[in-house]
């Protein structure tokens, strides 16, 4: 983890350079997809979902106390949102979309302000971030 700069331009420029974008996709998908079928399962998104780890604390405050039917909604309703075709799998594609929208929103959520903030290792934020640097490097 880092503590980066942010603002919605970065984040959106990043998601408007296709290489780039799909890129950071295509290999996130990849290693999600571990029986590499070309499809995520519910199994396979879960695990991710599990490591994202947003329900585990609220903003560094108390635990959030979810029952295990809570988070089996709370995952089976994230699982859903990426799955389009409603056919129990998530392909590239959907993904992909998926992945455009969430970033997008999260552009639009930051505005044109930058903020400092925690950032994962290899997270599209940290690739994002990255990205803008080699910018400023050239």
């Amino acid at each position: 983890m880092s503590v980066e700069i942010l603002d919605g331009a970065t984040l959106r420029e990043f998601v408007e350079d296709e290489g780039a974008f799909n890129g950071s996709v295509e290999d996130r998908f990849a290693s999600l997809d571990t029986d590499r079928d070309g499809q995520l399962s519910y199994a396979e998104m879960a695990r991710e979902l599990m490591s994202l780890r947003v329900v585990e604390t609220h903003f560094g405050m108390d635990e959030v106390k979810l029952s295990a039917d809570e988070l089996v909604r709370l995952y089976r309703g994230l699982f859903a949102r990426f799955d389009h075709d409603g056919n129990g799998t998530i392909d590239l594609e959907e993904f992909r979309s998926e992945m455009r929208e969430m970033m997008l929103a999260v552009a639009n959520g930051l505005g044109f302000l930058p903020v400092q903030m925690v950032v994962e290792e290899g997270s599209f934020l940290k690739k994002a971030v990255e990205r803008e640097s080699t910018k400023f490097a050239a």
